[in-house]
């Protein structure tokens, strides 16, 4: 296996290259606002960096959030684009479930929270047991709808005063990369590429219009 992962559902831009055992290259660049200018040539240096020339891949994996539309956007139609171009299968992943994974391998035990930052004074979050299975969410809700007490990782945490666990801020692609690694070598399906906005656009269509053409 020689997988591509990247994700644009948080501030960070991060792509990786993963060979079935290990994290062959891997780049993480924090910037908003420019998620559309980076990801291309963060996607061209890891593979550089890893040896690996595109038509070697055999899979992606991509976050498809829960995560604002603008920058998560930039990562699905780019997987959407390359899959189709390469032939190769698409996986998504839940972004939140990738910094879970990494927080558990960096030694995280126990119970726990992710929570990112969904702007409007709000989060997108999960829940995961001690053994780091999800067992709610996403959802995106106030800071305070988080279960009572539970210890917290990821933006969400450090923005609104959340009760803090030790692990990342924002996603890593060398920890979405493993976490799809192990989760298809286990036999269990991912995600398909497409997003988990969770809330509604901000732009609707009007409900009705008002005439000003004669019958």
């Amino acid at each position: 296996m020689l997988l591509l992962a990247f994700d644009t559902a948080t501030p960070a831009v991060t792509a990786a290259v993963h060979d079935g055992e290990r994290v062959l290259a891997e780049s993480y660049e924090v910037d908003a606002r420019r998620h559309g200018e980076l990801l291309l040539p963060t996607i061209d240096a890891v593979l550089r960096t890893a040896g690996v020339d595109k038509r070697q891949l055999t899979d992606l994996a991509v976050g498809v959030g829960p995560g604002p539309y603008t920058g998560l956007r930039v990562g699905l139609v780019t997987a959407a684009a390359l899959g189709d171009a390469l032939g190769l299968p698409v996986h998504g992943v839940c972004t939140l479930d990738a910094i879970a994974h990494q927080a558990r391998t960096e030694g995280l035990d126990g119970a726990f929270a992710v929570a990112t930052d969904a702007r409007r004074k709000e989060v997108y979050w999960a829940s995961y047991d001690a053994s780091g299975a999800r067992v709610s969410g996403p959802s995106v809700d106030r800071p305070a709808e988080i279960e009572p007490g539970a210890r917290t990782v990821g933006a969400g945490a450090l923005l609104y005063g959340l009760p803090a666990a030790s692990g990342p801020e924002h996603v890593s692609a060398g920890a979405l990369a493993d976490f799809a690694v192990r989760e298809l070598a286990a036999g269990r399906a991912l995600l398909p590429n497409a997003p988990l906005y969770l809330r509604r656009p901000d732009a609707q269509v009007p409900a009705g219009y008002k005439a000003v053409l004669p019958a």
